[in-house]
């Protein structure tokens, strides 16, 4: 990758001249099955992007609770895009039922639901895949009221790994579809928004606006390129990493939530502050995923031995 990065052919993508960029660019939409894509610096500007080309200032925007756009992107849909967030059902997932209660038509009181996000796999949820037919069902239900549909696939390709479905199937119901280059794709940097032509004209006016126009992208680009050209068959060895580390945790009488989908293991944890800087001391590296709970991801850095590393350090913590 990194030789990827100091060969890269470069221009300036703010003019659209970054052979680099556009290819990434091409292969994105291709992989998504939409028209067109634009490279961003990350997956919470190109979330943010989408909510200001589907809604309007006033408007709803729909989406499962603990969802990233509420939790993590620092209040962005209310500051830049002026909009509420009415939160679905539990752990990132909601159904049918869910939508109808909420959606609203909008009138002289009442705000209109424009626009329902979908989140896949859902980070807080513990690495939660949006089972085939429930997303099927989930999605069709919001159609029936009027609103655009957006994904934050931030782990699109661990959600098509884990559920056997291809990114292109999971992106098809979807007006936009936003993914990480980073994360379990081992990119440095880097998101990319996906949509039709004419909504990523608009994304590229709307990422000017924040700043996110890059001029010679191209040396970060060219890791995004080789990162879906190498490293989105391998994301079954993070999912089985997880499942390990789960596994071994729980022999050693952690509370562990559940079995792991995807990457992700959440760990319960009463006092998850003197737990995160015990293990911290020993070398080993997790976080903090809301009250009591602690989140450990397994990615690309992280091998076989890493994980009975881990397990041999956590005995007795």
């Amino acid at each position: 990758m990194r030789e990827a990065i100091a060969q890269a052919a470069v221009g300036d993508d703010v003019y659209g001249e970054d052979p680099t960029v556009n290819r990434l660019q091409e292969i994105a939409a291709e992989r998504m099955g939409k028209e067109a894509a634009l490279f961003v610096p990350s997956g919470s500007m190109g979330n943010q992007l989408a909510i200001r080309i589907h809604t309007r200032p006033g408007d709803v925007v729909l989406g499962g609770n603990l969802n990233h756009v509420l939790r993590y992107e620092a209040g962005s849909a209310a500051a830049l895009a002026g909009v509420q967030i009415r939160i679905l059902g539990n752990s990132g997932l909601f159904d049918e039922a869910d939508i109808h209660a909420a959606a609203t038509a909008g009138d002289l009181h009442t705000p209109a639901s424009t626009l329902c996000i979908f989140e896949n796999t859902h980070n807080a949820g513990g690495g939660l895949a949006w089972p085939k037919q429930q997303l099927a069902r989930s999605t069709t239900a919001a159609r029936q009221h009027g609103m655009a549909l957006h994904l934050d696939g931030a782990r699109i390709f661990n959600a098509a790994a884990a559920t056997g479905q291809s990114t292109r199937e999971i992106a098809a119901h979807f007006d936009s579809v936003s993914f990480c280059l980073s994360k379990g794709l081992g990119a440095p940097v880097g998101s990319v928004l996906c949509g039709t032509t004419e909504f990523i004209q608009r994304a590229r006016l709307e990422r000017k606006r924040l700043g996110g126009a890059m001029r010679q992208g191209g040396i970060l680009a060219a890791a995004g390129i080789f990162a879906l050209e190498h490293n989105v068959a391998r994301l079954t060895e993070d999912h089985s990493n997880a499942r390990r580390l789960a596994e071994g945790l729980k022999k050693r009488g952690f509370d562990v939530d559940g079995t792991p989908e995807t990457n992700m293991v959440i760990l319960r944890i009463a006092d998850s502050a003197a737990f995160l800087d015990s293990i911290a001391s020993k070398g080993v590296l997790m976080g903090s995923i809301g009250i009591g709970r602690v989140r450990a991801v397994t990615h690309i850095d992280v091998d076989e031995n890493d994980i009975e590393q881990v397990l041999q350090r956590l005995s007795g913590s």
